[in-house]
């Protein structure tokens, strides 16, 4: 762990990362830096467990945080996946984790402790407007994913987040782990296997030696139904 209040490379890239997240000034963003920690996951470690206590708001800087909860008889199930640039865990005030969150490939996180944030969102207006706007593009995430759970297919659910993974020429580096994939828009690795199969024989989507590059975005569209 490192603070990002300092000069560094590292620190600077982060100050670029809070300032682009939350929309504010350089000068706001790098109040929000001077209080928070960066922490680095490998894929599939535990980042919080069902039920600890919830003291910080994270900002996924890298890679992806899955929540994940258990049933009963003991089965797994995804709540949802925060990507690069969403946030989860407690604002304004520290709470519990109603889940567990796992990382989701090499993910970096950068966290700010719950009470000095909501007490640098009250002396800044740019901290508490960056911080209103990422709560409530990320309830718009969750109800936009939500729906496509309900309204489309397992293999259009497989499509979507291929589509989400890729960046503006198509490519997704590195390659998805198709289990996880699979895991996160609640269909089997079987089947998302055969989906990513199916696109690569028609030619819509190339494997490539660091990643996958989605030829035809449109055509890859179009299957998601």
């Amino acid at each position: 762990m490192s603070s990002l209040g300092d000069t560094s490379m590292s620190g600077r890239n982060d100050i670029a990362i809070i300032q682009s997240c939350f929309a504010c000034q350089q000068s706001s963003a790098e109040r929000l830096a001077a209080i928070m920690i960066s922490r680095s996951y490998a894929h599939r470690s535990v980042v919080a467990n069902m039920g600890d206590p919830s003291s910080h708001l994270y900002l996924v800087a890298e890679g992806a945080v899955v929540a994940e909860i258990y049933s009963f008889d003991g089965q797994q199930a995804q709540l949802t996946r925060h990507g690069s640039g969403e946030i989860f865990g407690a604002y304004p005030e520290e709470a519990t984790h109603r889940s567990a969150f796992a990382a989701c490939g090499a993910t970096r996180l950068l966290a700010a402790p719950t009470q000095k944030l909501a007490d640098l969102a009250t002396v800044d207006g740019d901290v508490a407007r960056g911080v209103a706007n990422l709560l409530a593009r990320q309830l718009d995430l969750v109800l936009d994913r939500m729906a496509a759970r309900i309204g489309l297919s397992a293999t259009g659910r497989f499509y979507r987040a291929l589509l989400q993974l890729a960046d503006s020429d198509g490519r997704i580096q590195p390659a998805p782990v198709i289990a996880a994939l699979a895991v996160s828009v609640h269909t089997t690795r079987e089947t998302a296997s055969r989906a990513l199969a199916s696109v690569v024989r028609r030619g819509i989507v190339e494997r490539q030696a660091d990643g996958l590059h989605i030829v035809s975005r449109r055509m890859l569209e179009e299957l998601i139904i």
